[in-house]
């Protein structure tokens, strides 16, 4: 696979993270702490390898690095059922490495975006433990959803609501009550109706932000207040509604008054720190809701990701998006995979359609070619770009990971969500060679695939036909040219069906999602191009599946 590009000079990082607006342009990269660097070879991914690789990361060009969570925790959704969240559990090391790997990136020009999870904890947790082992009438109950039962002898659940992982949205403990989990049984659901519980992550967001992080990832941000009552749902199929409908327990309007609160303690800190919201709404424009000025700063455009290549419909969720962020203020946000979803490069393999946990591994050249055109469509957008660990080798979704080893809990369920998020959490190779081709010393907790060698960051390094060396010349290039980044608009110009062409002050961005060659105009100096593009007598001719970058300057 090819691709063309003219030579760029990066920007000095150090300078870039002292700007002011940071975030409305930023490019940061997800880090999945257990599957990106293992220091000490336990299988396991840690705060010392990532902060290792930390170089890796500002030579790749971003802007920021997020961290899910690396809390405290039994790992029942891992990490993302907190036991402690003002510990670092002990796979991931400490909290003295946690200090190491904030300071570290300080000082290559990184910012440190945490993930906080504020949905749930753990039932491992010191409040649960406490309420259940107290019993009925425990004022510590009252900081969870502990409810009777229906039924003669309360041994049905409160209401009809269905966890996202399958099965009931309820358990019973031993003396009768059942408790609330949106999630796992071993996440139970906070109750953000009691003062408490506010005051608690009040605290937290300051014991965070005193140790230097720049930002929280707000995990479930839509999930924390529940609808008066708790009312059945009465529907038999709710995960499918999910994202799509109005649910009496995500994006309840109550939520945003948390956020304020949140938002007065944030801007007491200097540094422009961001609050970024994970919240899954049945529109964008409801998604804008948190991002207005006195709440977040970003919202993940979860409508975009799940949007099939395709011209058409690629143009009516840009739109869409830009006009929903335009009266709030706030940028877009772009993605294109994360930790819960299949990788865009098997998503795209595959035919539209399927949603976003695909089994199949579809046609692998196919997916990695519309991949690279799409991450470059991605980073030509107004607005901030998020980059999920391993994208930028273009690396396909594991989809033939044994029973055996799968750790997905919602896998296990049997229903809800299907469970396959596994196989994009494959941690990722570094080295050719190696027991884990560089991830560690002592294996990985989940199997790479033998072909993944000719993936690692050593063998794409150099090769100029690489999706690595695509993704390091592209952030560049959008580090470079004053007209990338931040805005709130795109000028759409005329093109073949089945392409996207825009124009953003003297740049120009031309996709095509079609399944064959295109011609278009030349429209100045190529800037860089996911695949080979013929120019002849002012036309350019953009082969299937490919994005080119000009400027008219």
């Amino acid at each position: 696979m090819s691709q063309q590009h003219s030579a760029v000079a990066p920007a000095p990082h150090s300078a870039e993270a002292q700007r002011s607006d940071w975030w409305r342009d930023a490019v940061i990269y997800q880090v999945y702490p257990r599957s990106f660097a293992d220091s000490n070879g336990d299988g396991m991914g840690d705060l010392e390898g990532i902060r290792t690789r930390l170089p890796y990361l500002r030579d790749l060009g971003v802007d920021a690095v997020w961290l899910s969570p690396f809390y405290a925790s039994p790992q029942a959704d891992a990490g993302y059922d907190v036991a402690d969240y003002r510990a670092v559990d002990p796979m991931f090391g400490n909290l003295l490495d946690a200090d190491a790997l904030i300071r570290d990136a300080r000082g290559l020009g990184l910012r440190t975006i945490v993930d906080l999870v504020p949905n749930h904890s753990s039932d491992q947790h010191e409040w649960f433990k406490r309420a259940v082992a107290e019993g009925p009438g425990s004022p510590l109950r009252d900081r969870y959803h502990f409810r009777p039962g229906k039924g003669a002898n309360g041994e049905l659940p409160p209401n009809d609501w269905e966890s996202i992982f399958g099965g009931p949205a309820w358990t019973r403990v031993e003396d009768g009550e059942w408790y609330l989990h949106l999630f796992a049984p071993e996440q139970p659901d906070f109750n953000w109706d009691h003062p408490a519980v506010g005051d608690e992550f009040r605290s937290i967001l300051r014991f965070w932000l005193d140790m230097g992080v720049d930002g929280f990832r707000i995990d479930v941000a839509h999930g924390l207040v529940k609808a008066e009552g708790l009312p059945d749902l009465g529907s038999h199929d709710q995960v499918k509604l999910l994202g799509n409908d109005v649910m009496p327990f995500f994006d309840q309007d109550g939520v945003h008054e948390i956020y304020r609160q949140w938002r007065l303690i944030l801007d007491e800190y200097s540094g422009e720190r961001i609050f970024v919201a994970e919240a899954w709404t049945p529109t964008i424009e409801r998604t804008a809701n948190y991002v207005r000025p006195d709440e977040l700063h970003q919202a993940f455009n979860f409508q975009y990701l799940s949007t099939a290549w395709d011209a058409e419909e690629l143009r009516e969720v840009i739109d869409r998006t830009l006009e929903a962020m335009r009266p709030v203020g706030a940028p877009a946000t772009w993605v294109l995979s994360n930790h819960d979803v299949t990788r865009h490069t098997t998503r795209f393999a595959n035919p539209p359609g399927l949603g976003t946990q695909i089994r199949t591994a579809g046609d692998r050249e196919l997916g990695l070619r519309r991949a690279r055109a799409a991450t470059l469509l991605m980073l030509a957008l107004p607005g901030s770009a998020y980059i999920y660990q391993g994208e930028e080798l273009g690396l396909p979704d594991v989809v033939d990971l044994s029973d055996e080893v799968r750790q997905d809990p919602a896998y296990f369920r049997g229903a809800g969500q299907d469970g396959f998020r596994d196989g994009c959490r494959v941690p990722i190779p570094w080295t050719r060679e190696g027991s884990s081709y560089g991830f560690g010393a002592g294996g990985s907790w989940l199997p790479q695939p033998a072909d993944w060698a000719e993936l690692s960051v050593e063998a794409q390094t150099g090769d100029p036909d690489s999706t690595l060396e695509l993704y390091r010349t592209a952030l560049a290039v959008r580090r470079a040219q004053p007209d990338l980044g931040a805005g709130d608009s795109v000028e759409w110009l005329r093109a073949p069906e089945g392409v996207l062409a825009f124009r953003r002050g003297e740049f120009v961005c031309v996709a095509n999602t079609a399944g064959e060659s295109v011609t278009t105009p030349a429209y100045g100096r190529l800037l860089l191009a996911s695949g080979e593009v013929a120019e002849v007598d002012g036309d350019a001719k953009v082969p299937a599946d490919t994005t080119v970058w000009w400027t008219t300057a």
